[in-house]
């Protein structure tokens, strides 16, 4: 048998072209290698009722004792009337009206072929100038029907208004607390008993308490300019020297077996404050979160101090052996954040291109988490680092399509030492009680 499920329109047009030859389903369903029951299904369902409009003098035609008939005549000329006597109407509006009353001895010829197989009138010989009533397939006609259905049958909610509420008591709240589909997804699979297209298509329609708005990424953003030529920039500067994307491919070949953490910084207003500093390790996706007082070198410097102070140098040495960051002003001071005090070299540092933000993609695509809680262009000056540390432990709980439906923290609880989240101030995040709005933090205050 075919592969398809459905019928196509050139499938239909062969079968329209065999009734009209006379063959018979099983020829046709061979064929179209299909079973011989989907043909005989397709023509029941798909024929045309052709209806035949008839006048006085054709509705005699039909009578099976029309060619032996002696009382027809003219259009008002019926001898065998039981009317005959006092009626005044024409007797072709007495047949539309009350067709009891007209010839006595009239007996309609009737046809049994629509009641057995092919089911049509498309290969009968007298069906140019058969007077009755007919059935006929026609291959457009049946592919518009067909498509038809097709698009009602998809429409509305294939679930009853109990299903439907039970649903939305699951789905409602968590989205409304900035979760994912991924996420939601991910911890309430078994839960949820239709697909992730399906639930958003349930959005569009507005059926559950949450709305689109609610959805995370379900809001287009802003369409960005593209710039017509790529702006070039002097980038030979003294920091880069050896540390080049170049050089960290370079540097990962001779020791793939070495950990990358991504760095960056988040800013709040456009003016100067507190900003957040982004490491990510590649490895699992788990994020540390640390509060700058400012966005310049000299707090760079101290919070990845303070970091290795906090966990150890032999922790730090072993878990960020390579740094790859971007070409902010805040970190053009590779040197002593390769280096401790005592100059020690616990890490590598490295730069991505300018202006090739992809090259560093997971930690980018990570500051979105960020953006649900602290949208941009907000001020952090009233935010501690426990908040952040809060924010960064719902972050690290939240599920990801990226891995699989795992959260960072199952992947760190494996690949990174267990002290490294105690350390930094984070704590694993029951999945349903994952927050991802600005309410998080801002009750805080």
């Amino acid at each position: 048998m075919s592969n398809q499920k459905h019928l196509t329109l050139s499938d239909r047009n062969y079968i329209e072209q065999e009734l009209n030859q006379g063959s018979s389903f099983k020829s046709i369903a061979n064929a179209l290698k299909k079973d011989p029951s989907t043909i005989s299904k397709e023509v029941k369902k798909h024929r045309s009722y052709v209806k035949t409009s008839r006048s006085f003098r054709r509705y005699c035609n039909i009578c099976r004792f029309w060619e032996e008939c002696r009382i027809r005549g003219g259009d008002n000329e019926v001898t065998d009337c039981t009317r005959a006597d006092y009626c005044s109407s024409p007797c072709r509006k007495c047949w539309r009206e009350r067709p009891e009353f007209f010839c006595k001895s009239f007996s309609p010829f009737t046809c049994d072929k629509p009641n057995h197989p092919p089911y049509v009138c498309n290969s009968c010989e007298h069906s140019k100038n058969c007077k009755l009533n007919h059935y006929v397939y026609f291959a457009n006609q049946s592919q518009k029907e067909y498509e038809k259905l097709l698009v009602k049958s998809r429409q509305g909610i294939n679930m009853t208004p109990e299903e439907l509420e039970q649903l939305n008591e699951l789905i409602s709240p968590l989205v409304l607390k900035g979760q994912p589909l991924s996420h939601i997804f991910a911890v309430h699979a078994d839960e949820i008993p239709v697909c992730r297209r399906t639930l958003y298509n349930y959005f569009d329609q507005c059926v559950f308490k949450a709305r689109n708005i609610d959805l995370p990424r379900r809001v287009r953003y802003k369409k960005r300019k593209k710039r017509s030529e790529p702006r070039l920039r002097n980038i030979k500067q003294v920091y880069r020297n050896k540390r080049t994307y170049v050089d960290f491919e370079r540097f990962m070949e001779a020791h793939p077996d070495l950990d990358v953490v991504e760095m960056d910084t988040v800013k709040g207003s456009r003016a100067a404050g507190k900003c957040l500093l982004t490491l990510l390790f590649r490895s699992c996706s788990f994020m540390i979160i640390i509060l700058l007082t400012d966005c310049t070198q000299r707090s760079v410097v101290s919070a990845i101090n303070n970091l290795c102070d906090t966990i150890g140098i032999r922790t730090f040495k072993k878990y960020f052996p390579v740094i790859l960051t971007d070409n902010g002003s805040e970190f053009k001071n590779p040197w002593d954040i390769e280096k401790t005090e005592a100059g020690t070299q616990r890490t590598y540092v490295f730069y991505c291109d300018p202006y090739v933000s992809n090259q560093k993609g997971r930690l980018e695509k990570n500051h979105e988490y960020i953006r649900y809680v602290i949208p941009k262009g907000r001020s952090m000056f009233k935010y501690t680092q426990e908040d952040i540390n809060l924010m960064a432990s719902h972050i690290n709980s939240t599920a990801r399509d990226s891995l699989n439906g795992a959260t960072p923290f199952d992947l760190a609880e494996l690949l990174l030492d267990k002290k490294i989240p105690i350390l930094t101030g984070q704590h694993k995040v029951s999945p349903d009680s994952v927050m991802l709005k600005p309410a998080l933090i801002e009750h805080r205050d």
